[in-house]
């Protein structure tokens, strides 16, 4: 019996952490929003950077990236999904996009 407490203290801890860790990320994301609707919502504000916002707003940029990079392949599984429907000039101008890249 022993070892099943083990094993469940060892879950039951776990899943704290991970909760924490969770609480934490939408914490972290929380204050982000506020800070990007803030800045939006400024009537001083004439004109949108984006740039500034990813600057100025801390983890946000690293956070962006980060996010661009898990919808990779989603992106490219859509990509593939739609290259049927295109016309043979528009597969040739992704070609040429594909050979000046390389």
């Amino acid at each position: 019996m022993p070892r099943k407490d083990e094993e469940m203290s060892e879950e039951v801890e776990k899943e704290l952490t991970n909760t924490k860790k969770k609480e934490g990320e939408v914490d972290k994301l929380n204050r982000m929003l506020a800070a990007v609707l803030e800045y939006i919502s400024d009537d001083e504000v004439e004109e949108i950077d984006i740039d500034y916002i990813l600057d100025q707003t801390e983890g946000l940029r690293a956070w962006w990236n980060l996010y661009r990079e898990k919808n990779r392949k989603r992106m490219e599984e859509e990509i593939k999904e739609s290259l049927g429907e295109l016309s043979l000039e528009e597969l040739e101008k992704i070609r040429e996009q594909i050979k000046a890249k390389q």
